[in-house]
């Protein structure tokens, strides 16, 4: 059966699943992502993913979701400051190259955002704020049954909102972002052990 792939492109794993149209998983698989995360070494890892997933052959698209803002075409990387290297990253584009498949790249915490107002728990609901946990904080704002990113795609990024102008230095550029109290690094810095 036709499917579509989704990757979740993480600070530490890459996930990837084959989709229905319905939203049906066909199968996902995980993958670590390479340190040092730069660009060149995170594509090699995807595409390794995509020959690995089952029921890829069968794949008429690609979407991604990454850890921060994308272009309004969807191929660009904007940012992605937990990654290495991540500014202005065609990954869109290169991923066309390789798979010979379409491909849109999102922000991650508004793909998870969407996905929940589909199938989840946002699912008959008009206006949700969600928030993402992980290496990094995402959020996601729906309002009306339509995702707002603002105007430069940004309005969700809620783990880059400073709780304590002199706490620590986030990557963002901004000192005591929620992100750094909250995200997986966070938590393992204050606490002095990983929550995972």
């Amino acid at each position: 059966m036709e499917c579509v792939i989704g990757i979740d492109l993480g600070g530490t794993t890459i996930k990837l699943g084959a989709y229905l149209v319905d939203g049906t998983c066909q199968g996902t698989i995980a993958v670590p992502t390479p340190q040092p995360s730069t660009p060149p070494l995170v594509l090699e890892a995807i595409i390794k993913g995509i020959r690995q997933l089952p029921s890829s052959a069968n794949a008429q698209a690609i979407g991604l979701g990454i850890p921060g803002p994308v272009d309004r075409s969807g191929k660009i990387a904007k940012v992605c400051i937990n990654l290495d290297g991540w500014q202005g990253i065609p990954l869109g584009l290169w991923l066309e190259q390789r798979t010979n498949l379409p491909t849109i790249l999102a922000n991650d915490a508004n793909c998870a955002g969407m996905g929940e107002a589909w199938l989840g728990a946002g699912k008959g609901v008009k206006d949700l704020i969600l928030l993402t946990l992980g290496t990094g904080v995402g959020g996601a704002i729906v309002l009306d049954g339509h995702l707002f990113t603002g105007r430069d795609g940004a309005a969700g990024e809620l783990g880059l909102m400073s709780i304590n102008f002199d706490g620590y230095g986030c990557n963002s550029g901004n000192y005591g972002s929620l992100e750094q109290y909250c995200s997986i690094r966070g938590l393992t810095r204050l606490s002095g052990h990983d929550p995972a």
